[in-house]
């Protein structure tokens, strides 16, 4: 991984606006790293790319819905375009939403699944081609949970979700491997924290 967050490389980070992509991009940012930051909110993601801005960083910006590939894969052409394939790729956009499964709206259950498992997906398909051609160290880490790994009452289409961003991850790694390529895959499984995630239904 050391070799991946290097000055001069390019990161893109998925929910950049709040909660572990924000840290994660003040902490990118303290090593010169070229930071594409994605949020679908678009006063939080204009805040941070602000923020880091005015401290000197190379920064882009993209309001983007995850879920949808169309946006996923007009962003990554745009990073592309500007700094080549990245080096870091850091898929941390989610949402959550409560209740009973039975109870749980089909709408709520496309919502969460598009944001928490497709949008991996998605950028999975946008970037990792490229990655494959640049040939050079890079790194890949989902988002996924505790959620992802014991379950609970109250929160069906959440734990679902993470339970496939872990499956998915680990899947992803051993594709990796097959091509001999220097690229690693990790999963973040954190446990409760105070991140806006709890209030995902504003968007």
């Amino acid at each position: 991984m050391a070799q991946v967050l290097q000055a001069g490389h390019v990161a893109v980070i998925t929910g950049a606006g709040s909660g572990f992509g924000l840290a994660l991009a003040r902490l990118l940012a303290q090593r010169q790293m070229k930071l594409a930051l994605w949020d679908v909110q678009a006063d939080a993601l204009n805040q941070a790319k602000a923020e880091l801005t005015a401290l000197g960083h190379e920064v882009m910006a993209h309001q983007v819905d995850v879920s949808q590939p169309e946006a996923v894969q007009a962003a990554a052409k745009a990073v592309l375009a500007q700094w080549g394939a990245p080096h870091f790729v850091f898929n941390n956009a989610g949402v959550a939403a409560g209740g009973l499964i039975w109870e749980t709206s089909l709408s709520d259950w496309q919502w969460v699944m598009g944001v928490n498992v497709y949008g991996i997906v998605n950028a999975i398909n946008a970037f990792v081609p490229r990655l494959l051609e640049a040939d050079q160290p890079a790194h890949i880490v989902n988002t996924a949970s505790m959620g992802g790994l014991v379950t609970g009452a109250y929160s069906g289409p959440y734990f679902t979700s993470k339970f496939a961003a872990v499956g998915l991850s680990d899947c992803l790694a051993q594709d990796l491997r097959t091509t001999g390529k220097p690229i690693g895959v990790s999963v973040l499984v954190p446990s409760l924290i105070n991140t806006n995630i709890g209030t995902s239904g504003r968007n």
